[in-house]
């Protein structure tokens, strides 16, 4: 039997529900309707439960979901049962502020090692990690198990860095620079755009200012038209 495709809009809500249910379980809630969950995460109940059909349901009629249960299954489908060694390539402000989050270790994703260019950066400590001269980087590689490389270097950099990671045998690489990487199918790339983030913020904050303008000028145009009604009456 061919597996299911599970469509990405999908797959990018699973974190989401991930993180709410482990919101409730701090909250020691044992179970929750679909309903319940649409309120809190502004997403449909039928949505809800369309994703969750998507990998078997955990649900019950007239009982909802087990908390813990759920937010244990997700856990699994996104593969947070694992342990992920993660390096990072470019010790800047970034790739500091990433090694210092350490909410990434609570979900099974550790930072073993920064590397950089920077002679300035060479040898101080991130934490406790022990920041590596760029030039070694490939030997550590091969003599290390590294499943994720974090890339936080300049966009000029980045596809010449991540060339040398595929050759070295990196599967996954986490990308940071703002540049998209051309890379073989194999190799799973998450893109994290920062700027461009910020783009669709500015573009939600933009068309609201102009609906909320639009909706001014209607107002105004309506009371002059009453102010003009009533001097005639």
């Amino acid at each position: 039997m061919q597996k299911k495709e599970i469509s990405k809009a999908v797959i990018n809500r699973l974190p989401r529900y991930y993180r709410y249910l482990g919101d409730l379980l701090e909250k020691d809630v044992v179970r929750i309707s679909s309903k319940e969950l649409s309120q809190k995460m502004k997403v449909t109940a039928s949505q809800i439960r369309q994703d969750l059909n998507n990998f078997g349901g955990f649900g019950q009629q007239g009982y909802g979901y087990n908390v813990e249960y759920l937010h244990s299954e997700i856990g699994k489908i996104l593969g947070l049962e694992k342990k992920y060694n993660i390096i990072i390539v470019g010790a800047g402000n970034l790739g500091q502020a990433l090694a210092n989050y350490v909410d990434f270790e609570r979900r099974g994703f550790v930072f073993t090692a920064l590397f950089d260019v920077n002679p300035q950066l060479v040898g101080t400590k991130i934490r406790d990690i022990v920041v590596r001269p760029a030039d070694e980087l490939e030997e550590y590689i091969k003599n290390n198990q590294v499943d994720i490389v974090a890339i936080t270097v300049p966009k000029i950099r980045a596809p010449i860095l991540a060339a040398d990671l595929v050759k070295w045998g990196i599967k996954g690489i986490w990308n940071f620079a703002p540049t998209d990487l051309n890379l073989p199918k194999d190799v799973t790339v998450e893109n994290v755009h920062l700027a461009e983030s910020l783009m669709k913020l500015s573009y939600r904050l933009s068309t609201k200012k102009s609906q909320e303008e639009k909706h001014k000028t209607a107002v105004e145009g309506s009371d002059k038209t009453n102010e003009k009604k009533n001097k005639e009456d």
